[in-house]
């Protein structure tokens, strides 16, 4: 189907029934891929729609899309869009860019001083991001709201975060800040110069992250060791972009 034929628009109350319809797919999907996203119900998503802090998209002839929300953390300090799902025979047709430009747009208009972030295990979402001016950062410049964090519970990878004390995971975090931010042709540009750098680095960081949570407690030089391999892994990342 060509993009056209698809609306992106701010949800409301006549979206609600599609609650059901949106959170199965998201649990779905976090199955698929072997990851996981905070666990939300049918009336919390709905509750997003009524009080304007989502975005669907649907055809034209009223055909579920796809769907992302807003989330409030650290008394509005940070804000997060949230629950990016599109639906299966709608993948690769680039309508999860429009959706993520306009739940973008949409947390600009109701929190402009609010910095912007988000947790990502894919490199689709990473190349998004970074066209919105996202930048990778360290776990320790995400909110420290702790029915945030208590939101990856229902993830498969939840033990390991608290292994490394919140400071690393398999996900990459990334932050917009509105007061202290490059502009977005420059972190597009800087991801597309380093694309395969960064698919290189996750890709080792998800395997050493596995490795070292699964292996059995050796010397007590293993737990420093683990530290600076995770630091290391951060400070790469950020000195690409900002070299």
């Amino acid at each position: 189907m060509e993009q056209q034929d698809i609306i992106v628009r701010v949800a409301n109350h006549l979206d609600t029934h599609f609650s059901v319809r949106i959170t199965d797919e998201m649990e779905s999907s976090a199955k698929a891929r072997g990851t996981g996203i905070a666990k939300r119900s049918p009336e919390y998503i709905a509750q997003k729609m009524l009080e304007g802090k989502a975005v669907i998209a649907m055809t034209r002839l009223g055909h579920w899309v796809g769907f992302c929300y807003i989330e409030e953390w650290s008394h509005g300090k940070f804000v997060a869009n949230s629950g990016l799902i599109v639906a299966p025979e709608f993948r690769k047709s680039g309508v999860a860019k429009t959706i993520k430009q306009r739940i973008f747009a949409l947390s600009r208009e109701k929190y402009p001083d609010s910095k912007i972030f988000g947790l990502t295990t894919g490199l689709a979402v990473m190349k998004i991001n970074s066209d919105l001016g996202y930048e990778p950062v360290t776990y320790s410049e995400l909110t420290d709201d702790e029915v945030f964090w208590a939101g990856c519970k229902s993830c498969v990878n939840y033990d390991i975060l608290m292994s490394k004390e919140r400071k690393n995971c398999m996900c990459t975090a990334m932050l917009f800040d509105p007061k202290d931010h490059y502009e977005p042709k420059e972190t597009a540009d800087n991801f597309k110069e380093n694309s395969q750098v960064y698919e290189r680095f996750n890709s080792i960081k998800q395997s050493k992250l596995l490795k070292l949570f699964y292996k059995k407690e050796g010397k007590t030089s293993g737990g420093l060791l683990k530290s600076i391999f995770g630091f290391l892994l951060v400070l790469t990342m950020i000195l690409l972009y900002t070299k």
